[in-house]
């Protein structure tokens, strides 16, 4: 990926994904929105990330995935939902990873993961020290910045062309694009993919039992929808 061409680079890669899809029955938007006026749940309070911390998760993974024609948003479908219910689990805790140093956070890649930071440690020192340097240099933190300074941000933070006093800034990125994806087209019981739109959107079967007969239709689109793991159907 590069610099803030993600959404371009998104929008082409969903447009021949959803090539075969057929159109969606449209529906009245007064009925569409009364509907969901009776049904909607309450706002997800999040567990874990702090008011600053969560205002920061939801304008970032709306720049990273946001809401075009061809499909959802991140925030569309609850990522940063996802995002905060991970970091009470084992991963979020680092249970899963070697934490035990010695750590050479000037290392390459090729060594692997060089911080001292679980998942959620990682989030709120990066998070805080992002907010400090979009206060220094933009008289706002991020969340309250227009659009096009967040992508110039986020495009810092990928590049490290931003220092962060506790965090390599490429570090955070990339913890922050892999857990906005897997967010957005994960099953929904973890939190994300809200109603399987990610699934709907490229055709994708989802955990349904049996579908061999269709895997070499090529260019045919699925015509059943998808299941979650939990037995939801779309």
């Amino acid at each position: 990926m590069t610099d803030m061409g993600i959404s371009q680079e998104r929008r082409r890669f969903l447009r021949q994904a959803i090539g075969t899809i057929p159109a969606a029955f449209l529906v009245n938007s007064a009925d569409l929105a009364a509907a969901r006026a009776q049904t909607a749940p309450a706002p997800y309070q999040p567990t874990y990330f702090n008011a600053d911390e969560w205002a920061f998760i939801n304008a970032a993974v709306d720049r990273l995935i946001p809401s075009s024609e061809v499909g959802p948003g991140a925030l569309d479908l609850h990522v940063p939902e996802f995002i905060d219910r991970q970091m009470q689990t084992p991963y979020g805790h680092g249970e899963l990873w070697y934490m035990s140093g010695p750590f050479n956070p000037d290392a390459d890649f090729t060594l692997g993961y060089q911080q001292p930071y679980a998942p959620r440690a990682l989030y709120r020192v990066a998070i805080a020290d992002t907010n400090a340097v979009c206060q220094q240099l933009h008289g706002k933190i991020f969340c309250d910045l227009d659009a096009a300074i967040q992508d110039e941000v986020l495009g810092q933070l990928e590049k490290g062309k931003v220092t962060l006093p506790r965090i390599k800034a490429v570090e955070f990125f990339i913890q922050l694009l892999a857990n906005t994806k897997e967010g957005y087209f994960a099953d929904p019981m973890y939190g994300g993919n809200l109603n399987m739109g990610s699934w709907k959107m490229i055709g994708f079967p989802g955990a349904r039992a049996d579908y061999k007969d269709w895997v070499t239709q090529y260019g045919k689109a699925y015509p059943l929808g998808p299941v979650s793991i939990e037995g939801e159907k779309a």
